[in-house]
C-alpha cells in the first residue's frame, strides 16, 4: 500500500507622476506583440509567439469548418516533436471542430528538469519563483492564441502524452490555467498525492506552501483526467526505471492506475472535492496518435463520446483490478 499522507499572479505597478516619469516595471510573463497575421489561416501552420523572454514555435492546425468554439493544446513528448503531435492531431481536431495548438519546448532551453517538471525547481534544487516556471508559459501562450484569433473567450483544454503527460499532470497540481481540463496521457511517471514520495513522484521535499495539505487538496479538485491505454502497461526505450518510479508500478499504465485510485481514496478520507476523472483506450500501447484517434480521446477531453469499457469479470472495474493487483504483486516482493 502507499504511504498515508502526512498530513502572483501578474503585478501590477502603479502609474507614475508626469513630473517625474520612470521606466515601467516588467511584467513577469508578457505576451510579446504578435508581428504576423491576425488570424491563423485554415490547415497548418507554424507561428512563433514570444511569452516572456522566450519565442515559442507553435504547430498549428485549424479545420476547415471551425468556427471559434474551442482549443486543444497537445503537448509533445520526449523527442519533442511537436510538429508531428500537430499532424497526428488532424482528425482530432477535424473530429472535435477544435484549433489545434501544439508548441515545442525544446531541449536546450527546456530539458527535463524545465519540461517534465516544469521548471518548479532551478538546477541548484532550489525553489524557482513562479514566473520562472515552464508551467507559467502555457496562459500567456493561450491568451496570445485568442488574441491572433480574435476571440478573447475562447475555451480550452491541454492534452499531454509521455512526457508531455508529465508536464500536463504536474502543472495540474502548482498551477491553476484557466483550461477546461487537463488530460495527462501514458505519463512515465505520476504525481502521487503524498509527501512520502520525493517531488516529481510526489511532494516531499517541497517548501510548506508547495506541499501542505491544502496544496495536495487543490490538486485533487483540479479538472485532471488520467488518460491510460491498457496495452502500455511494459517497458520500452523511455520508460523510467529508477527506483522511485518502479515503486509506482512496471508499466505505465499501472502506475496511472495506482496513482487514481490512491487520489481518489485519499479525496474520499478526507472529504476533499475531486476532480479527476480516469479514461482508458483499451488495447492501444505507448502510441500518441492511438491515443489521439481513440474514441475515449474526447471522453478524457470533455466527457463526452467514446466507448464502453470491456466487461469486468469481478464486481470491481477491470482497471481498480488491474491496480490492486500490481499493489499484491509489489507488496509480495518485499
Amino acid at each position: 500500500m502507499l504511504a498515508t499522507l502526512l498530513v502572483s499572479s501578474v503585478f501590477a505597478f502603479a502609474p507614475q507622476t508626469p513630473a517625474a516619469p520612470q521606466k515601467p516595471a516588467p511584467v513577469l510573463v508578457q505576451v510579446a506583440p504578435i508581428d504576423e497575421e491576425p488570424e491563423i489561416p485554415i490547415g497548418k501552420c507554424e507561428r512563433t509567439i514570444g511569452v516572456g523572454p522566450h519565442g515559442i514555435p507553435v504547430f498549428f492546425y485549424r479545420p476547415e469548418q471551425f468556427l471559434g468554439q474551442r482549443m486543444v493544446f497537445v503537448m509533445h513528448g520526449v523527442l519533442r516533436n511537436a510538429s508531428e503531435y500537430r499532424d497526428h492531431a488532424v482528425a482530432l481536431g477535424d473530429r472535435l471542430n477544435a484549433l489545434i495548438v501544439a508548441p515545442r519546448f525544446d531541449s536546450e532551453r527546456f530539458p527535463s528538469r524545465a519540461y517534465q517538471r516544469g521548471g518548479l525547481l532551478r538546477e541548484d534544487g532550489a525553489v524557482a519563483p513562479k514566473h520562472e516556471w515552464t508551467y507559467s508559459l502555457i496562459p500567456p501562450l493561450a491568451a496570445a492564441v485568442r488574441s491572433m484569433m480574435r476571440n478573447d473567450g475562447m475555451p480550452y483544454t491541454i492534452l499531454g502524452h509521455s512526457a508531455g503527460g508529465q508536464f500536463v499532470m504536474r502543472m495540474s497540481a502548482f498551477l491553476d490555467t484557466g483550461a477546461e481540463r487537463l488530460v495527462a496521457a501514458n505519463p512515465g511517471t505520476d504525481l502521487f498525492p503524498t509527501r512520502a514520495m520525493k517531488f516529481g513522484y510526489g511532494f516531499g521535499g517541497l517548501p510548506d506552501e508547495l506541499s501542505n495539505d491544502e496544496q495536495i487538496r487543490r490538486y485533487l479538485a483540479a479538472p485532471l483526467t488520467i488518460y491510460l491505454g491498457t496495452a502500455d502497461d511494459q517497458p520500452d526505450e523511455n520508460f523510467e526505471t529508477s527506483e522511485p518510479a518502479m515503486a509506482q508500478g512496471s508499466g505505465r499504465h499501472q502506475r496511472g492506475l495506482a496513482c487514481f485510485w490512491s487520489a481518489k481514496a485519499l479525496a474520499e478520507a478526507r472529504g476533499w472535492a475531486f476532480g479527476w476523472r480516469l479514461v482508458e483506450a483499451h488495447g492501444v500501447g505507448h502510441d500518441h496518435e492511438k491515443m489521439f484517434d481513440h474514441p475515449n480521446c474526447e471522453l478524457a477531453l470533455y466527457g463526452t463520446g467514446g466507448v464502453p469499457a470491456p466487461e469486468a469479470k469481478s464486481g470491481l472495474p477491470a482497471d481498480q483490478q488491474k491496480a490492486e493487483q500490481e499493489q499484491k504483486q509489489r507488496a509480495g516482493g518485499r
